[in-house]
């Protein structure tokens, strides 16, 4: 049976052109009667896309038509439904960040790759790490730290030199970004049902930012972190090429 697909598409020039070809192929379901959505752009689109899916619980499928795809699967304009019906399908869980701010504000986001806090001035944060509520690091001097999902565990994380985690392996990565002191440390693996609290030491005279998948919040003073294992995640990979495998190929490039 042939799934009614949704179509969404970043506004490059490449994927809207791709969106008008598959529309004119395929046609369009509206995303409230489709089976399933299809999404043409890069990582950062397939991150917006599944954002602004949550709560309908539809997977989605990408195909690359931007500069990056590590989520997304090769473009071809053929055989799109069987491709999607012999597709393998990855759940993954965000992240829920709540940042309290300088002014007393609270900001809350959810973040699908990772929660990070970077330095804002010229100087270094210095930050101080809770997990459950048990104080693990003092002091961490730093350009900043992150919390990744496995799902993530190829993007900001493995720039920042943390592990690449597979998909089903239950732990969370905490990374340094250019640690000075501790200069050896380079983080911890957690599991995933761990809440990880970073405060701001200092944050007057060193400022610090949280970023949760590109939503920001500046002048921090305190960051929480932990899975979101009530909201839910589904990504399409074409058989043989799922996202378990990719993080394994990832390793050994």
């Amino acid at each position: 049976m042939t799934p009614a697909i949704h179509f969404t598409a970043s506004q490059a020039d490449p994927a809207q052109e791709a969106l008008a070809r598959l529309i004119a192929i395929y046609g369009d379901t509206p995303v409230f009667r489709a089976d399933l959505v299809v999404a043409l752009g890069g990582d950062g689109f397939m991150l917006q896309t599944l954002h602004a899916m949550q709560g309908r619980d539809l997977p989605v499928y990408g195909m690359n038509r931007g500069t990056v795809g590590f989520l997304m699967n090769r473009y071809s304009e053929d055989d799109l439904p069987e491709r999607l019906l012999a597709a393998e399908e990855t759940v993954t869980n965000p992240l829920r960040m709540r940042a309290h701010c300088a002014d007393g504000s609270v900001q809350e986001a959810l973040a699908i790759n990772e929660v990070s806090m970077l330095r804002e001035g010229p100087q270094a944060a210095k930050l101080r790490v809770h997990v459950d509520g048990r104080m693990r690091m003092e002091e961490l001097v730093c350009d900043g730290a992150l919390v990744a999902t496995p799902a993530g565990s190829t993007a900001y994380n493995y720039s920042a030199h943390g592990p690449i985690l597979p998909i089903g392996s239950e732990v969370l990565a905490l990374t340094a970004i250019a640690p000075f002191r501790p200069r050896r440390w380079r983080g911890a693996l957690l599991p995933k049902g761990a809440e990880v609290e970073i405060e701001v030491l200092n944050p007057d005279r060193r400022p610090v930012m949280a970023d949760a998948d590109s939503r920001s919040v500046r002048h921090v003073t305190r960051v929480s972190i932990r899975s979101a294992d009530d909201i839910r995640h589904r990504l399409l990979f074409d058989s043989g090429h799922g996202l378990e495998e990719r993080l394994l190929r990832e390793q050994f490039v």
